[in-house]
């Protein structure tokens, strides 16, 4: 399955104009044959989280998911999209959706690890697991951007059965490792393949590092960005995870029950 990671600037609250870069990488994805287009943490709204909560009205959100739904009609291609979301008690949190080609959303997962200040005051954590789908015959599952950084996190996916996680992201210039080393580690660790979207240039003061990847199940890279913008592509095997898991059985042995009681 081909995939395709858009890696690009974001206008903080200019909902337009970054609907008009998804389009134009929708566009191009399923011109090239991708299955999926997977966008960056908060791109439709910008990163800016203090910004974000004052200055969004959640009135707009519903209208955001239908323009978004239509952009993967339109173009017949799966699209990944991170949003804010209210819960029906008020609370805002970052999502993430994964759609098929007709638009209808497959998935749907709340941000559980939330990263510094900026995102602690804007936002609350959510706490359920990530769900695992069947997405043209992947098992896929999503986190988004800092859950990645938890072993547990990804392994719960794993264990949940998926073979692919979407991690759409916004990760700051100055953590070169993270893609580099930390991704593709977490991909090796829980044998399946892992893309990785992140943003790049400045959106309110923040500098990205763009450095999108994908690493497959051997923890080897498949693709990878440098900092500019760009549409990044890579094929995943859909067999891959089964023969690493063959090989080296590591979900198979683990010792979950003995880990609970190490911490406790």
């Amino acid at each position: 399955m081909l995939l395709a990671l858009l890696q690009a600037n974001a206008a903080v609250l200019d909902l337009d104009a970054n609907c008009a870069v998804v389009e134009a990488a929708a566009r191009d994805a399923a011109a090239a044959g991708a299955a999926v287009l997977v966008t960056p943490e908060l791109f439709p709204v910008g990163y800016a989280p203090r910004r974000v909560r004052s200055g969004l009205d959640p009135a707009a959100l519903p209208a955001l998911h239908r323009r978004l739904a239509g952009i993967a009609r339109r173009h017949g291609i799966g699209l990944v999209y991170s949003v804010p979301r209210v819960t029906a008690e008020g609370e805002w949190q970052i999502s993430a959706t994964l759609l098929d080609a007709e638009g209808k959303a497959l998935l749907e997962y709340g941000k559980v690890h939330l990263f510094g200040p900026d995102e602690r005051a804007a936002f609350t954590p959510a706490a359920e697991a990530p769900a695992v789908v069947n997405f043209q015959g992947i098992r896929t599952s999503m986190v988004i951007c800092y859950d990645v950084e938890f072993p547990e996190a990804v392994r719960a996916s794993a264990a949940g059965g998926a073979e692919l996680l979407l991690v759409p992201t916004a990760l700051a210039h100055g953590f070169d490792d993270v893609p580099r080393l930390l991704v593709r580690a977490r991909a090796l660790e829980s044998q399946l393949a892992i893309a990785y979207a992140n943003h790049c240039g400045v959106e309110d003061g923040c500098r990205f590092l763009g450095g999108s990847v994908v690493a497959g199940p051997d923890g080897k890279l498949l693709a990878e960005a440098a900092e500019e913008p760009s549409l990044v592509f890579a094929d995943v095997d859909p067999d891959a995870p089964r023969r690493e898991r063959a090989g080296v059985p590591y979900l198979a042995e683990r010792r979950p029950d003995l880990y609970r009681r190490w911490e406790a």
